[in-house]
This record gives structure tokens, C-alpha cells and sequence, in this order.
């Protein structure tokens, strides 16, 4: 992996090895990449129709998730420091793919081209999805798949979540969290969520609530130094209220200002959206 996240890996791999270090008298080792292996995963369906709990948790490196999976999950990672060989613990109804809390507090840096990217299908029973990363380059194609919930911790990161069509299952939250970073959501209305939570810290975000609204929904976007942009289809009843903060908000097509907050007019179920932000720019659009 030689993308914009190799400085950030070093950076992650700097700050966990300073507490081991003599103050003043810094001496980092040094850990030579080896060959690239891949790590299989296929963990069966389960005998019962229950929700499974699907956690996932890497270091730092390249994420590609979709549906279409045959098994509860399949798929491979390919990384080359031996300490992110996966782990994978099975209980009942749980599921944990993971590097290792190692994965966080590797104690030297890497020489050489690093790899480490995973490739993961999931199934069609119900589920809930935790994603951890400690920085990623993401594709999460969450199209179709049964989510109950979505939680996801994500570092510094860009990531693209996908809702091209709409979740079998009624979600009950999703979380985010991210820090420097760039998110994009694109269909957020079919992943049918009941409430929606989004903190991050400085970076560009989108929220594009385009798919098939089914009920109401509660969403509440937290973010530092920012650019924020807000998409609701014409037609779609939609309200946003801005806490106090130094952001510039513009407005576009049918948004209309209103005793204080934005209204896009519409009927049928509604989108109640509060955004609390510093500085930055906060655009509200119909596309």
C-alpha cells in the first residue's frame, strides 16, 4: 500500500512507540516488510435465522466491503507485517475479524512498501455491523445488505459508504466517528434508519439522503472545521437546524429559510437534522 495514508501510518506507529522511549533519547527500530500473504476468510451461514454480530477491526490500510457473499462473510486480506496476521474469534451469533490490539501498538516502524488490504462479502441474515479502523482508504457498498445497525470508528480516513438500494431490515442506528477525514454517503435514505449520529473532526462531508425514505428519521451531525454538505431530494420533507456556531451556510434550490432553520417542503415521512459545527461551510442542495 503506497497511498496518502503511508505518512499516516508512520505518524500512528511514531505516537505508540514515544511512552516506550527514555525521555530525550528517542531509538525507534526498524521492522522489514516481507512477502505479501493473504489471510482467507469464509465463515459459514449460521443454523439459525438470529442476528449476527459482524466486527471487523483493522490497523491501517485499504477496506472494501459489499454484499453478495454466499456465507455469513467471505473474502481475503493481504498484508505484509507479520504482526497484522487477522484473528478471528467465533461465538454465537458473533462474529470478530481483527489484527490484534498489536495492530495499535506496533513498536517500530515499517521498511518498505507496507500492504494491507482487505476485500469482505457479507450475506443476508440480519446483522449488525461494527467497522473499526485506525485509518483507512474505504469502500463500504452497504447496498441491500440486512443491517439492524451500523456502528463504524474510523481514524483519519476517506471513505465512501453506498446505499443503492434499499435495507431489507429496519435499522435501528447508525454511528459514525471519524476524525481528520472525508466521508461521503450517498443514499442514505434506503439504509432506513430510525436515528442516525455523526462526529467528526476537521474535513469534507456529505450526506446525501437520496433512496426511499420509509419512516422518520432523526439525524445528528457533529463536526469541527468543516465542509458539510446536506442533499435531500425535492419533495422530501426535510428540517435542519443549525446550532450556534461560525459556519456559512448556503442555500440552494427549493431550501427555504424558516423562523431560524432550513425546510425543504415535502410530504410523506420526515428528515429532522441537526447539525451542531465551528467554522466551515454548511451547503444544503436538492440534487
Amino acid at each position: 500500500m503506497k497511498t496518502k495514508l503511508f505518512p499516516i501510518l508512520i505518524l500512528v506507529l511514531f505516537i505508540a512507540v514515544l511512552p516506550a522511549c527514555a525521555p530525550g533519547l528517542i531509538q525507534v527500530p526498524a521492522t522489514d516488510t516481507g512477502s505479501t500473504r493473504t489471510f482467507t476468510l469464509d465463515k459459514p451461514l449460521p443454523a439459525t435465522d438470529a442476528v449476527q454480530g459482524v466486527n471487523l477491526s483493522m490497523a491501517v490500510g485499504e477496506l472494501h466491503l459489499a454484499g453478495g457473499a454466499q456465507s455469513l462473510l467471505e473474502g481475503e486480506v493481504r498484508y505484509n507485517l507479520a504482526e497484522w496476521k487477522p484473528v478471528i474469534k467465533s461465538r454465537e451469533h458473533s462474529l470478530t475479524v481483527s489484527q490484534g490490539e498489536q495492530a495499535y501498538t506496533v513498536r517500530s516502524f515499517p521498511r518498505g512498501e507496507v500492504v494491507n488490504v482487505w476485500n469482505v462479502k457479507l450475506g443476508t441474515v440480519p446483522m449488525n455491523l461494527r467497522l473499526r479502523a485506525a485509518a483507512c482508504d474505504a469502500t463500504l457498498d452497504l447496498s441491500g445488505l440486512p443491517l439492524q445497525r451500523l456502528d463504524v470508528e474510523a481514524g483519519a480516513s476517506d471513505v465512501e459508504v453506498r446505499f443503492d438500494t434499499l435495507n431489507p431490515e429496519q435499522m435501528q442506528s447508525l454511528n459514525y466517528e471519524t476524525g481528520l477525514s472525508d466521508v461521503r454517503f450517498l443514499g442514505l435514505a434506503n439504509a432506513d434508519f430510525a436515528q442516525m449520529t455523526f462526529e467528526g473532526g476537521a474535513g469534507d462531508y456529505t450526506f446525501d439522503f437520496s433512496g426511499d425514505l420509509q419512516r422518520d428519521a432523526d439525524v445528528s451531525i457533529k463536526a469541527g472545521l468543516s465542509d458539510v454538505t446536506v442533499v435531500v431530494p425535492a419533495g422530501v420533507s426535510a428540517e435542519v437546524f443549525l446550532v450556534d456556531g461560525l459556519a456559512s451556510v448556503y442555500v440552494h434550490d427549493a431550501w427555504a429559510t424558516e423562523s431560524g432553520h432550513y425546510v425543504n417542503d415535502g410530504s410523506g415521512s420526515q428528515l429532522n437534522i441537526t447539525i451542531e459545527m465551528g467554522a466551515g461551510s454548511l451547503r444544503l442542495v436538492n440534487r
